[in-house]
């Protein structure tokens, strides 16, 4: 495993659609790129923001849930891409059982930075699909003022169709 921390959220130009950059702590710094919805974009942008939405949104209730129940959330590992999709592991400890959840690495990031729990990449997959970024004007996008995060989630709500949704 590659222990990673989020380094960016960002917009590809040529898509729209947002991306989560996780980079490794290590080694070559090597980057990688996972595209994500916009929702949970925006759910990860105000976990690292420290904003508080008004009411609580699906990865706060995660949380919520997982504290309940007397669990914690040991760390997140994003296990492989297949097919073009990504799949993610959250590693949770309830108790003495050691418990694995199959999820979407966007879900798992979201939780993760609720949770300020670490951050893994599969040896092989940062092998074959990590990235050496330069930095980026862009990567400040998950530093930026909370109000204007806010502003943007609630521009994109009015923006956004069912269609968009569809395959």
């Amino acid at each position: 495993m590659v222990e990673v921390h989020l380094r960016a959220v960002r917009v590809d130009l040529g898509s729209s659609t947002p991306v989560v950059l996780l980079e490794e702590t290590e080694g070559a710094r090597r980057s990688l790129p996972i595209f994500v919805g916009g929702p949970e974009a925006t759910a990860i942008a105000f976990a690292l923001q420290g904003v508080e939405p008004p009411r609580p949104m699906s990865h706060d209730l995660m949380r919520e849930i997982v504290e309940t129940l007397g669990a914690k959330v040991v760390r997140v590992l994003v296990t492989e891409l297949r097919d073009g999709t990504f799949f993610a592991e959250l590693h949770l400890r309830a108790g003495e059982r050691d418990v694995v959840v199959s999820c979407r690495p966007s879900d798992a990031i979201a939780l993760a930075a609720r949770t300020h729990s670490p951050l893994y990449v599969a040896d092989d997959l940062m092998e074959t699909e990590g990235l050496v970024i330069e930095p980026d004007d862009d990567d400040v996008a998950v530093e930026g003022n909370p109000d204007e995060l806010v502003g943007e989630f609630r521009e994109f709500l009015d923006r956004i169709r069912p269609e968009d949704f569809t395959s």
